[in-house]
């Protein structure tokens, strides 16, 4: 298993120097060095978060809040230029699961983060297959992003790859155009909800024994086959 972090630290050198010391650890990071940004991000929702509270942008304690807000049992590591037992008192009643002060090690940082996720989830060696979700005759593993028709792998975009997740994880739902839109570009796509419709035919085009119904003027659903198993 690899487990997905997001990193938010407005720094970019010691953004760039957390990442690589987290990368080494085994860890997919994933960061940000504008609160905002990441706040469209929440909805993703990683294995883990690590905050800098001190973000120019928008309060790092912002972040941690919509994050258990949402997603309680995610855990979050706040890292702060405030040493007070106030501060890391308040982190702490928001829902923090971890708070260190600068400055710290990196090596340390990434060892808590590895430690914590293994407590969260369970050793990746012994913990077993990740999830996966067999919508026939395709397997698709969601933490590795991968997805295969027998021992044949389907190359995905990373759009396309959420759209069918989206899909699979809600059969028989019927999204409209603009929730698609949110869900896979994150608010941040500027033209036509017609993408939408190009993205479908593309994943379509891929996966053919998908049973992707056009509900006119609205959206798509996904009809799932009577022997599809989705766990």
């Amino acid at each position: 298993m690899t487990y997905q972090v997001y990193l938010v630290v407005h720094e970019m050198n010691l953004n760039h120097l957390l990442s690589l010391y987290l990368q080494k650890e085994g860890l997919a990071i994933t960061s940000f060095v504008q609160g905002e940004k990441a706040c469209k991000y929440i909805d993703k929702n990683p294995h883990m978060w690590i905050v800098d509270s001190g973000i120019p942008d928008i309060d790092g304690y912002q972040i941690l809040n919509e994050v258990k807000e949402k997603y309680p049992e995610t855990p979050v590591i706040m890292i702060s230029e405030r040493s007070s037992n106030t501060d890391r008192v308040i982190a702490l009643e928001i829902g923090c699961d971890d708070y260190l002060p600068k400055p710290f090690l990196p090596k340390e940082l990434a060892l808590r983060a590895k430690k914590m996720l293994e407590r969260t989830y369970g050793s990746p060696d012994i913990q077993g297959s990740p999830p996966v979700h067999r919508l026939l005759p395709y397997r698709i593993d969601e933490l590795a992003r991968i997805v295969q028709e027998d021992t044949a792998v389907i190359n995905l975009t990373a759009k396309e790859f959420d759209l069918l997740l989206l899909l699979a994880k809600n059969p028989f739902r019927t999204f409209s155009r603009e929730q698609i839109l949110k869900y896979v570009w994150n608010e941040e796509h500027f033209g036509s909800d017609r993408s939408v419709d190009d993205l479908v035919r593309r994943l379509r085009r891929k996966m053919s024994c998908l049973r992707i119904e056009s509900v006119y003027g609205y959206g798509y659903r996904l009809l799932t086959n009577p022997l599809a198993d989705i766990r």
